[in-house]
Order: structure tokens, then sequence, then C-alpha cells
């Protein structure tokens, strides 16, 4: 029998599932238009998309139900930026470990912009093995069909729900070889109903020190990387 991992999203099954997302919703990252991402992530060594299809990221990781990278702050607390601050947000498993608000989640999305939201199926085979690898801890994830119908409430305009990645969660399992309908993960993407933002031209002007847009007043960056 395979021993217990202790970072559940550092295992072989996770890293292949995490692979096969991000092959599904690449095709929907390159659509995406804007100036300002957001990258909140369960997987302590995931980076923005390469090469970054927008011009600015802000990357957040989740452990213990608080948030690190370029900020540090509470999971369970508003998120520390301003309403509307980023055109797409990219949440990799980000419901799974913390009582992250989904709310919160919406009210940063600008008008216009787009919600990639990857997860694992908790109706699928990979319940028992995410079970007993957390020593039975339940995942806080929900269903893609009951997400979906919540950011419709919110008025996001769900564009597909895809299931990805392997029926069961095999250690010898090789990115790529996803088996589809039946897979462990899915990819849903929502947009923001409302007129899309576009980035004005300003003329330069010379900055004593670089300046990150979209954060809320009183917030704090992390000096934490």
């Amino acid at each position: 029998m395979p021993p217990r991992t202790q970072d559940i999203y550092a295992s072989a099954p996770m890293r292949g599932l995490l692979a096969d997302e991000t092959v599904a919703y690449l095709p929907d990252l390159r659509r995406c238009a804007g100036s300002r991402a957001l990258l909140l992530s369960a997987a302590r060594q995931d980076q923005p998309p390469n090469p970054p299809y927008l011009g600015q990221w802000v990357t957040l990781r989740l452990a213990q139900d608080r948030l690190q990278g370029d900020i540090r702050a509470s999971a369970s607390e508003p998120l520390p930026f301003s309403d509307q601050a980023f055109d797409l947000i990219l949440l990799r498993h980000a419901l799974e470990p913390a009582s992250l608000s989904l709310d919160e989640i919406v009210r940063v999305l600008a008008p216009g912009g787009v919600l990639v939201l990857t997860g694992l199926n908790p109706l699928s085979g990979w319940t028992p093995w995410w079970l007993w690898q957390t020593r039975g801890t339940a995942s806080r994830a929900k269903s893609p069909i009951q997400l979906a119908a919540r950011l419709r409430r919110a008025d996001l305009q769900v564009e597909r729900v895809q299931r990805v990645g392997r029926i069961w969660p095999l250690p010898s399992a090789e990115p790529g070889k996803a088996s589809g309908m039946l897979g462990g993960g899915y990819v849903l993407v929502a947009r923001k109903k409302g007129p899309q933002s576009v980035p004005t031209r300003l003329r330069p002007k010379p900055l004593s020190t670089p300046v990150r847009a979209g954060l809320a007043p009183g917030a704090r960056r992390s000096s934490v990387s």
C-alpha cells in the first residue's frame, strides 16, 4: 500500500491531475484580455502560465486557512483587493482546503472578466483516496454542477464545465492521458456579465517605486514570496 503524503497536492496522482487541468484550460486563458490577473492555488509550487497571457499577475497560495505569496492574509476574511480588480481569476483547487468565499472571488472580478476554476469532483472515485491521504479530513470541494448554479445566481455566465483526469488516482498515471467525462477533476469557465474593461493608453510617467494595482486601501504586500 502506498504511503500517505503530507502535501496531497504534491503527490503523483494530483500532479497528473493538475497537468491535465492545465491542458484543458490553456485555450481559455489565451482568449483572455486585460491587464491584471489573479492566481489562487492550493498547490505550493503553482506558478502563473508561461508565457503570461496578461500583463500583471498576483500569485497567492493557500496554506492552513492562510493566503501566502504576494500578499499575506486570512482566507476566512475578505480578500484584500478593491472591487473589480482582476480581468482574469484562476482558482486551482482553492475551494478545497480553506473556507474561501466564492462571493469574494466574484467581487474582485471585473465585468467581462473570466473565472477559471478547477477542483476535485467529490462524487468521483478520487474521494476515498483523498480521505486516506488526508487521514479522514473531508474536502470542502463542491461538485461542478453546484458551483455552476451558484455562479449563475451571482450573475456570471457559465461558458463550459469539463471533466478531466483519470477515473481513479493511479500512482503510475501520466499527465495528458485523461479519461474525460468520468475524470476525477473538472475545469469550470465562467464570465462575469457586463462590458469588458479596455486598458486606457496613458502618457508614461516615471515612478520612484513600483506599484501593484488592485490592492484594497490599507492592504500590505507580503515580503515573502
